[in-house]
């Protein structure tokens, strides 16, 4: 095609033209934005920012920034009673959570991964414990221990029950895929990829010897969760890598 047969007045940009962005423009388009009234909003899908007068709890490690009078407190040991104690010590705990307290706001993320906003209104949700980012306060946790399998475990072995009233955050890489279980049609998940699952739901470990690898390890074998009943079980997009507990 010779110059003369490109479309009149249209111009062929550059790959850095075609990269490149207004400074204002991208101050305008990554501003944070308010949602007066909610503890939790989302600031884009992969960054939460939650405006606290009290306290909250987090993922460890998930603050990216503050503003404000806040302080950060890693959970004791202690924390929720003997009994939840016990659990940390026989599960090798999932991951720890962090008490925010004061007056600020503060934005949370996880490794870019997407973040969902639930609102709890005296419902149960477990959740793996590696996909909770954060939930307020007003919110009941305990931790739930699954039967361990050859001394490995996934990200769904071990998950959390929150239950109550409040907003909690999860954590997905990419877009969740929402099942429902109905009595009489089981959903088998990878224990990698599962998320979250409804109340009335406790899954089954198996292992399933005829699949040829073991979490991508090539080791003959796998695990699977699967889900009985009725209720409805999240999924993700993408395996997380698992976690191997020493028995």
């Amino acid at each position: 095609m010779t110059q003369d047969e490109f479309p009149q007045g249209r111009e062929t940009a550059s790959p850095d033209q075609v990269a490149s962005t207004r400074l204002q423009d991208f101050l305008h388009q990554t501003a944070e934005r308010d949602n007066p009234g909610e503890v939790f909003e989302l600031e884009s899908p992969r960054m939460l920012e939650a405006h606290i007068q009290g306290s909250i709890w987090s993922k460890l490690g998930a603050m990216v920034a503050y503003k404000g009078n806040l302080t950060f407190r890693r959970e004791g040991m202690l924390a929720g009673g003997m009994m939840k104690a016990l659990k940390r010590a026989v599960t090798s705990e999932m991951t720890p959570l962090t008490r925010i307290e004061g007056q600020g706001v503060c934005y949370l993320a996880d490794r870019g991964r997407q973040i969902t906003i639930l609102r709890l209104e005296d419902d149960t949700l477990n959740v793996n414990g590696n996909d909770l980012l954060a939930f307020e306060e007003s919110v009941d946790y305990d931790i739930t221990m699954h039967r361990r399998m050859a001394g490995w475990a996934s990200g769904g072995l071990f998950s959390v029950r929150l239950s109550g009233r409040g907003l909690v955050a999860l954590l997905s890489q990419g877009q969740p895929l929402t099942l429902p279980v109905r009595p009489g049609e089981p959903v088998t998940t990878d224990p990698n990829a599962t998320v979250a699952w409804s109340a009335g739901l406790s899954p089954e470990l198996r292992m399933d010897l005829s699949l040829k690898t073991l979490l991508g390890r090539g080791g003959g074998e796998t695990f699977q969760m699967v889900f009985e009943g009725s209720g409805f079980v999240v999924v993700q997009p993408s395996e997380e890598t698992p976690v191997l507990i020493s028995g």
